[in-house]
């Protein structure tokens, strides 16, 4: 089990990569852990398939900044408890990850943060349709991790992959996921 203060050090001992603002819309999304039963966990989302972007997909809880919030940490926050119902006050904030760019426009900046397990998670049926749960320690397995290179508008990208028992976590989720993975043990 990694203690919170260990994980928020690792994080730490990196300066998190900005991007400046080049007119994306900004969001947030929280990468949250747990500690089930002594085993750390990653909490992830299905996305519902009705939804415009990333129907169906496999996602950390987070969205788009709103006028309210505060800045983007609030938005990963708000958007964590409308999604998954876990209150803003349960979540201890470990730290930041890099930003990242999304191919849909979004200039998305990682939180890392803790909340207590068991949790009265109040899912919201309208985004979400699955609650995936993962041992971090099964999300550091080489064998389940691919990249492959996708040529979006003209250029290649590399696209990551992870493949955890039947759930594929693939693209910016994946990514977040890796970058998550190597600050803490490399």
């Amino acid at each position: 089990m990694l203690d919170p203060v260990f994980i928020a050090a690792r994080l730490a001992a990196h300066a998190p990569r900005s991007i400046a603002d080049r007119g994306l819309r900004p969001s947030a999304v929280l990468v949250p852990l747990f500690v089930r039963q002594g085993v750390d966990t990653l909490l992830f989302t299905r996305r519902t398939r009705h939804l415009n972007h990333h129907r169906g997909e496999i996602s950390f809880p987070g969205g788009a900044w709103s006028a309210g919030d505060a800045d983007l940490c609030a938005t990963a926050l708000r958007e964590t408890e409308e999604e998954m119902g876990i209150a803003a006050a349960d979540v201890r904030i470990l730290g930041r990850l890099d930003d990242f760019i999304s191919v849909h426009g979004y200039h998305v900046v990682p939180f890392v943060g803790s909340f207590p397990w068991p949790y009265p998670y109040r899912v919201n049926r309208e985004e979400i349709d699955e609650v995936i749960e993962v041992p971090l320690e099964a999300l550091r397995d080489p064998d389940i991790w691919h990249k492959e290179n996708w040529k979006h508008r003209g250029r290649l990208h590399p696209v990551h992959f992870y493949t955890v028992g039947e759930h594929e976590i693939w693209g910016l989720t994946a990514a977040i996921l890796r970058q998550f993975l190597k600050r803490l043990f490399d």
